[in-house]
């Protein structure tokens, strides 16, 4: 999913359709690139989870897959939860022993 992020107009894109389901053809008025290249990026994100698609006669109509993101966002949060803990193992030592300018150790 991340590679999926990596690029500026699959983001593009992804901005865009956080309005609402879009075309291809109202998504490639409203960017830089050709319609393919709309639609390749398109089955990247489908691909990647992170977009749905429904077909309505011979209109395909794609939103954002709120599960993808979900999953980016747990990944994410790991991240963050880690960094908040080791941030407040170390404000604690640092509590424990005001006379030290720097812990020893960092927690892990």
């Amino acid at each position: 999913m991340l590679d999926a992020l990596g690029d500026a107009n699959r983001r593009l894109i992804l901005e865009r359709l956080s309005a609402g389901p879009l075309p291809v053809g109202a998504l490639a008025d409203q960017l830089p690139i050709s319609r393919p290249a709309v639609s390749q990026h398109l089955r990247v994100l489908k691909e990647a989870g992170l977009v749905d698609v429904s077909v309505a006669g011979t209109r395909h109509l794609y939103r954002i897959d709120r599960s993808g993101f979900a999953a980016v966002r747990d990944y994410l949060d790991r991240f963050w939860t880690t960094a908040l803990d080791t941030f407040a193992a170390l404000a604690e030592s640092e509590a424990a022993h005001p006379d030290r300018a720097e812990p020893e150790e960092y927690p892990r």
